[in-house]
């Protein structure tokens, strides 16, 4: 027979076993005390893409030339065309006017200095009318002020306006062609191409794109916008003065400028005020190359059908209500996430189809929040543009994982 192991050994035995569970035990818990503890994590809710509801508008693009439309403040419409630079004619007079009130700015009420001119300023003016050139009559001593320049350069589309504003600014013709095509560059017109002030020239060339995209810097300039809406003008010499843009004054077009020459065809670069849910907003666009027996009334044609066909598509749409969830607060020792809401609404004007893009920011979070504590940014985007950026803040306060959590969690 088997001797049996003595009892004290057993004991020692069971002993050692027992101190093994518990320091095993130990070790698991100091274990678990000391894993790291992930921090909370932000999930957007929001879809990715808010589309304004609804069958896009079909727009009449005009067989010929280019043409392009947007709505200041929110998209575009499309284009036609392609963006080959092609001569735009006194289109060309958007930059002249441009860097005259960029270089002397003028106030609502203000004249500007007066200027004196000269018998060289005459003789632009006969050069020009000689060679059948759109033209504003002057005489030497004329007393004419900046803003009465601008009124003749943008309305009747002087010529020798535009060559006579070149001089008084930069000394020179050629100049001033540089400071504008300088000024081109730093406004990112990149197919854009200036040859003379007045856009007689065939080499002064752009595309329906550029043309628009200048004309909406333009617009911010109350001065320039007052100008172009007016349909006629009283000048020194020339007397009454009518805009050569026959769509002004009616029907919400407030400008913005004309350009036709056997290069260039008919050349409008426009705007027309409409009132969507209350707001006050404008199309601008631009149509070149237009041909025709008379490419000024192609060009006013096709234009009134653009804007025809975006009025009554526009509308006021509520992409984000206030109080939305937008987001998710994941808090790992908690079995609910976080609601986290849009603190108030994101309203846009558009047109059925017009996409946004919604993108949810995430804050550097740690392990506990208190409440109202920034968690990220809701960034609403149409294009390259922002339209909205609201701050999301913690609805209620996060305390880090207790023990028993720490101790219990797989």
């Amino acid at each position: 027979m088997k001797s049996r192991e003595p009892s004290n050994l057993i004991i020692r035995k069971r002993t050692l076993l027992a101190l093994a569970v518990i320091l095993a035990a130990i070790a698991i818990l100091v274990v678990q005390l000391l894993r790291p503890v992930p921090g909370l994590r932000l999930e957007p809710t929001v879809q990715k893409v808010l589309t304004i509801p609804g069958t896009a508008p079909v727009i009449p693009w005009p067989e010929d030339g280019q043409a392009t439309m947007v709505l200041q403040g929110s998209g575009g419409f499309g284009s036609s065309g392609g963006e080959q630079p092609i001569a735009i004619g006194s289109v060309a007079k958007v930059m002249t006017a441009y860097i005259i009130l960029k270089d002397h700015p003028l106030g609502i009420g203000e004249t500007g200095p007066s200027v004196t001119l000269t018998e060289a300023d005459v003789a632009v003016y006969q050069a020009d009318k000689a060679d059948h050139q759109s033209v504003v009559k002057v005489q030497a001593g004329e007393q004419i002020t900046e803003i009465q320049m601008l009124e003749a350069l943008l309305l009747p589309s002087g010529n020798n306006i535009a060559t006579t504003l070149a001089v008084w600014d930069a000394g020179s013709l050629p100049a001033f062609v540089a400071k504008m095509n300088d000024t081109a560059k730093a406004l990112g017109l990149e197919h854009t191409h200036y040859a003379d002030a007045s856009g007689d020239s065939p080499a002064t060339t752009s595309t329906a794109t550029d043309q628009t995209a200048l004309a909406l810097e333009a617009m911010k300039n109350p001065i320039f916008a007052q100008i172009v809406a007016m349909p006629q003008v009283t000048l020194p010499v020339q007397g009454i003065a009518y805009n050569v843009n026959a769509l002004v004054g009616h029907d919400g077009v407030v400008g913005i400028k004309t350009g036709s020459t056997p290069q260039a065809g008919g050349c409008l670069v426009f705007a027309a005020q409409r009132k969507v849910g209350g707001q006050k907003v404008l199309l601008i666009g631009a149509v070149l190359g237009q041909q025709g027996v008379s490419v000024l009334e192609t060009v006013l044609k096709n234009v009134r059908a653009l804007i025809d066909t975006a009025t009554p598509a526009l509308t006021a749409q509520t992409l984000i209500t206030a109080g939305q969830t937008v987001a998710r607060v994941h808090v790992p020792w908690q079995s609910a996430a976080i609601e986290v809401k849009a603190p108030q609404a994101v309203s846009v004007i558009g047109w059925p189809g017009l996409a946004f893009d919604a993108k949810v920011q995430a804050a550097p979070l740690g392990k506990t929040l208190q409440e109202g504590a920034p968690v990220g940014t809701l960034v609403i985007t149409q294009g390259t543009r922002e339209v909205a950026k609201l701050p999301l803040t913690a609805p209620s306060a996060v305390t880090g994982p207790g023990l028993r959590w720490k101790l219990t969690r797989f």
